[in-house]
């Protein structure tokens, strides 16, 4: 009996030593999104093309990043680096078909993978939220 204790209580120190570097992306919090857009008002009628992004303020952490990555597909994502604890330089501004962060590492995301493009050690990819068409140039943004 004591050498099965000791093995398990030498098991969970083993277990836990190990040197993780990844901080498991967990800077930004999972609130709840639910949102819809129509592609027929000004204010979204970039998504029309490819290649075009538009921000909605007011939902997720740092709002949302829309993007229209081709004529069937349309994606969004979180508007805060998921690299960063939340801050002001944290929120991503569009820059073309990439996202660029304000802080001083200046990481930088593509709008249509999702991945770091620049950025120095950098393991979490954009937050994405799901895209749903419901017909008539509309889509429901939720997670």
């Amino acid at each position: 009996m004591k050498n099965k204790l000791l093995v398990l209580l030498c098991l969970a120190i083993l277990g836990c030593s190990r040197n993780d570097n990844i901080n498991n992306c967990n800077f930004l919090l999972n609130v709840g999104v639910n949102t819809s857009i129509n592609l027929n008002l000004p204010q979204f009628s970039q998504l029309i093309n490819t290649g075009n992004s538009v921000r909605l303020e007011g939902q997720g952490n740092g709002g949302l990043i829309i993007t229209r990555v081709n004529s069937s597909t349309i994606r969004a994502w979180d508007a805060a680096d998921p690299n960063h604890t939340f801050e002001n330089c944290s929120i991503l501004t569009i820059n073309g078909i990439n996202a660029v962060c304000g802080c001083a590492d200046a990481n930088e995301y593509s709008l249509i993978t999702g991945q770091v493009l620049n950025g120095t050690n950098q393991p979490c990819t954009l937050k994405e939220y799901r895209v749903e068409f419901v017909g008539n140039n509309q889509y429901v943004i939720s997670n």
